[in-house]
């Protein structure tokens, strides 16, 4: 269970978050959504302790993350918005670098980098130098970065800016298959998409959660107009 308590933040003088809460079940794809600048990317480094909030606490299994960072970062898997890798090494050796230096013995490295790999459908890529693949394909080695350790909590922020129609058609299952070991909780606006596989959304605006719908068992198209109305200021 990840349990999110009465986060704000404030960034030179602006409350940019304010008492957010929220709780992202075992199997459970949460969404985030909001206009540009209703804070998601800030409340993203808060969970992932890029930035400490001015008060809240962040509960992984009823243990307070944040109270032991270096703990939590080893539980943690992160994608930002924007990545950058090493445009030298081929996918191979990048992922085995990322997973060697977040801590996995040398005896399950290549387990880890297969399985991640799988999952984000460029075990074909493996050999291919980073610099020459697409900028779809950049997403999706960064994602299987993220995916490495098989964390207990994945944040992923505008998680389908940039990935290919392919993927972006795969998003569902991929994230599906993550939420079997992981809390999962992406940013973005694309609601056509989201509404195909998210099991939870959180409206956020000007730093507070203004609505929540549950997904499970909602006719999409249905879903896709209520979230719609709520980020033009209706009532969900």
């Amino acid at each position: 269970m990840f349990e999110v308590r009465n986060i704000a933040f404030t960034y030179r003088k602006k409350q940019v978050l304010r008492d957010v809460s929220f709780v992202v079940s075992p199997g459970e794809v949460v969404c985030v959504i909001g206009a540009n600048g209703a804070g998601k990317t800030t409340l993203l480094k808060v969970l992932a302790t890029l930035v400490a909030p001015d008060s809240g606490v962040v509960m992984v299994d009823g243990q307070n993350a944040l109270a032991r960072p270096l703990r939590y970062r080893r539980q943690l898997g992160y994608l930002p918005e924007h990545v950058a890798l090493y445009e030298d090494m081929t996918v191979k050796e990048y992922l085995n670098y990322r997973a060697a230096l977040k801590g996995e013995p040398v005896k399950r490295i290549r387990r880890r980098v297969d399985e991640a790999c799988e999952m984000c459908r460029i075990s074909d890529l493996l050999r291919a130098p980073i610099g020459s693949l697409s900028a779809g394909l950049k997403k999706r080695v960064a994602l299987a970065d993220a995916l490495l350790l098989r964390p207990r909590v994945l944040l992923l922020d505008d998680f389908l800016a940039g990935l290919d129609s392919d993927m972006r058609e795969a998003a569902g299952s991929v994230l599906s298959a993550a939420a079997a070991f992981s809390s999962v909780i992406v940013t973005g606006h694309e609601l056509d998409d989201f509404a195909k596989w998210a099991t939870m959304f959180f409206v956020l605006k000007d730093g507070v959660i203004a609505s929540s719908l549950s997904a499970v068992g909602v006719d999409r198209a249905a879903l896709r107009g209520r979230l719609a109305a709520v980020l033009k200021g209706g009532a969900a």
